[in-house]
């Protein structure tokens, strides 16, 4: 395999990682984390990965709705086709895999297993088209409840124990990720606060005027959103 540049980064997985939803190319967390856009975060300015690896390049990967099934037969046989080996990967996948199976418990805990074992096998495949060194990071889910499970304020029907699979499903994220040496990015626990909390999120507006309001038709990150990936992706790779 042909290395195309000294230092790359590759954004895996689904649309908590895209810019969709947040405002157009450039204003997805990945694409944050890559290179800030100064205006909107000033305090962010000179903490982004060019401006530490200048020739960085940045491959964004991840597309919506891709669940583990996508991950393993469209996005990584697509970064293998690139011949370039990075030496960051992060990845956010699971999320659609459970949204799948709402208000079924049973058939969400199948599918949370199901997530554990395909993420393993996706880590063990990067192992093999990383850089010397090269890192990868596994983003935890967040809930746009933010714990209270509260259904109907997203305009969706109850499920009693959507809070409960959230969190193992985040467990099973955590458990693999250490068996294979990856860091986890704590979305999660970072977008806590920042859902019904703070405000409507089944809104569609990617850059409301509150910005303590990080979601967008109820379960896609806003521009303010986006930074908060950034900043989970950001504090694992300083852990």
């Amino acid at each position: 395999m042909a290395d195309r540049a000294a230092t790359a980064y590759v954004a895996l997985g689904d649309s908590i990682s895209i810019d969709d939803y947040s405002g157009g190319p450039g204003s997805g967390g990945a694409s944050l984390l890559f290179r800030n856009r100064d205006d909107d975060f000033p305090q962010w300015r000179g903490r982004d990965l060019v401006s530490y690896e200048p020739d960085m390049t940045f491959r964004l990967l991840a597309t919506d709705g891709a669940t583990t099934t996508t991950l393993l037969d469209a996005q990584l046989p697509r970064l293998a086709a690139l011949r370039i080996r990075p030496t960051l990967v992060t990845l956010t996948i699971g999320g659609n895999d459970v949204l799948s199976t709402y208000g079924d418990t049973g058939a969400a805990r199948d599918t949370i297993e199901r997530v554990g074992r395909a993420v393993s096998r996706a880590l063990t495949d990067l192992h093999g088209l990383l850089a010397p060194a090269g890192r990868v990071v596994v983003g935890t889910v967040y809930d746009p409840s933010d714990g209270t499970g509260d259904a109907s304020r997203l305009g969706l029907p109850p499920w009693p124990d959507a809070v409960r699979v959230i969190e193992e499903l985040n467990d099973v994220l955590r458990h693999v990720a250490a068996q294979h040496g990856a860091a986890v990015a704590e979305i999660g626990e970072q977008f806590r606060g920042h859902g019904v909390l703070a405000g409507d999120p089944s809104r569609p507006e990617p850059r409301p005027a509150d910005r303590a309001l990080w979601f967008c038709d109820v379960i896609e990150p806003n521009a303010w959103g986006a930074s908060g990936v950034r900043e989970a992706f950001w504090a694992a790779l300083e852990d």
